[in-house]
């Protein structure tokens, strides 16, 4: 475990077996060390191994800015999060959720609590993310004394949904509002309040999440269910004109056209929902 470089007495960045670059840390690590020196594996605490090297170099920068009760209590929640949700996660996250933690943790202590729009949206279409947040703001009070709101509970979430989707929180924003949308217009069409403890609320709502996402990537199911589409149509009348409604709105505004595949799923999430009215 060679020493490649040093970011102060606790930290320094090595070369594993492998020829990837470890961050370690552990108390005093470095202490009459220099670069080009080999570390006892015995004093290390710690090991962040992220391979993607922009990543590992913004992360290097992360640990001279931030203080390390910060950047342990983070790994806390990260950890818990990859049991709890079970999902592959960017390595992004070692990065923008301390940096954000971090940043909040000093805004509560100054006075200065953000809102946040999308809470309510976040609970309803992101329950298993949302209760990484919470238990994060847990983890955080435990820790440093700050009391997180559920809005940042919601702010962490999204944190975590960017991660599972490689993409910008902006375009996690995107998808939120494209589900609203939809779940809008179906509930609207029916009158109807969902029930959000089902399982087909549940697998309503995933089914969305990646249709959103389809939406936004302009990519399509294959088109090759034309006559179950048609058998569909007849047995769950009503919910196929919903999803006729969904279809004009998405066109207009998104200029996606729904493939018969994407309508006949539609049809019958819809169907699921709606069958108990």
């Amino acid at each position: 475990m060679k020493i490649i470089k040093i970011l102060n007495n606790n930290v320094a960045v090595t070369i594993n077996d492998k020829g990837h670059e470890t961050i370690v840390m552990g108390n005093g690590i470095v202490f009459k060390r220099k670069v080009g020196d080999e570390l006892d594996p015995a004093k290390v605490d710690k090991t962040f191994t992220l391979l993607d090297k922009n990543v590992s170099s913004k992360f290097q920068e992360l640990l001279t800015d931030i203080p390390m009760e910060h950047i342990l209590l983070v790994e806390q929640i990260i950890n818990y999060a990859k049991i709890k949700l079970g999902k592959k996660l960017n390595d992004n996250i070692y990065v923008t959720l301390p940096d954000h933690i971090s940043g909040a943790i000093q805004r509560y202590r100054e006075g200065s609590i953000l809102k946040n729009p999308l809470l309510w949206d976040v609970r309803r279409f992101y329950k298993d993310e949302f209760e990484v947040g919470l238990k994060a703001n847990q983890v955080v009070e435990k820790e440093t004394g700050v009391r997180f709101l559920e809005d940042e509970a919601a702010f962490i979430a999204l944190h975590f949904i960017n991660a599972e989707i490689n993409g910008e929180i902006s375009s996690t924003y995107e998808l939120i509002r494209i589900m609203q949308e939809i779940a809008d217009i179906v509930r609207n069409y029916f009158s109807i309040v969902f029930d959000e403890n089902s399982l087909y609320y549940y697998r309503f709502i995933t089914h969305l999440k990646f249709f959103a996402q389809r939406i936004l990537n302009n990519t399509h199911y294959d088109d090759d269910n034309e006559e179950l589409l048609d058998a569909i149509k007849v047995k769950h009348k009503k919910a196929f004109q919903c999803v006729q409604k969904v279809r004009a709105f998405v066109l207009k505004k998104y200029k996606y056209d729904l493939s018969n595949e994407e309508m006949l799923y539609l049809t019958v999430h819809i169907a699921r929902i709606t069958k108990n009215l």
